[in-house]
């Protein structure tokens, strides 16, 4: 059933809760979930650029400091197009659409956060931290070890600092925002049955 809930609460009299507000929430989220997507994208495609660029300019001399480069570059790749495919679920939110549908496109993007977070980041990561590896093999060899274990111990650090502590909190974030907009919608809908 497709409700038209901008003239129905147009024509309420009673105390209402503020759509326009809730609206412009769901505007504004939109619009940073899309300036995301859009910085995510110049970030790894720029970032991707210069990995091919230091293959290029230093010509790592091992197979595995290449291998490594590959599987950075990859990961990169590989979310991107997964992220990528949520650029028009989010574009399609605008103010023409009734409450079902600002509820279906809200389920869709929770359905593919959920998989962004949990399959496409792991891949990610898992992808990352061997690549990382394997590149850095070539240039921890030349180190003396403890260098090169210092070295190793830095990015284990910063990955497991990104893994344990930014991605949840970041995947935390993102869902508190959505479901709380879900429930608002949801709310609004649920109301409207009962008059």
């Amino acid at each position: 059933m497709d409700i038209d809930f901008k003239n129905i609460w147009k024509q309420q009299t009673s105390s209402k809760p503020n759509l326009e507000e809730l609206l412009g929430k769901l505007k504004k989220f939109r619009t940073q979930n899309l300036r995301k997507l859009i910085l995510a994208n110049i970030a790894l495609i720029t970032t991707s650029f210069v990995i091919i660029f230091i293959w290029y300019r230093y010509q790592p001399q091992m197979i595995s400091t290449k291998i490594g480069l590959v599987l950075v570059v990859l990961a990169m790749i590989i979310f991107l197009l997964a992220y990528n495919k949520m650029f028009m679920v989010f574009y399609k939110i605008d103010e023409t659409q009734s409450n079902n549908e600002y509820l279906e496109s809200l389920y869709v993007v929770k359905s593919k956060q959920k998989f962004m977070h949990t399959t496409m980041l792991n891949i990610y990561f898992i992808m990352l931290f061997i690549g990382i590896i394997f590149y850095m093999y070539e240039y921890a060899s030349k180190m003396s070890l403890f260098s090169s274990v210092i070295a190793y111990a830095a990015v284990f650090l910063w990955i497991g600092f990104n893994w344990f502590y930014l991605r949840p909190r970041t995947i935390k974030k993102q869902q508190v925002k959505l479901d709380e907009l879900i429930n608002k919608f949801e709310e609004i809908n649920n109301q409207l049955k009962e008059l």
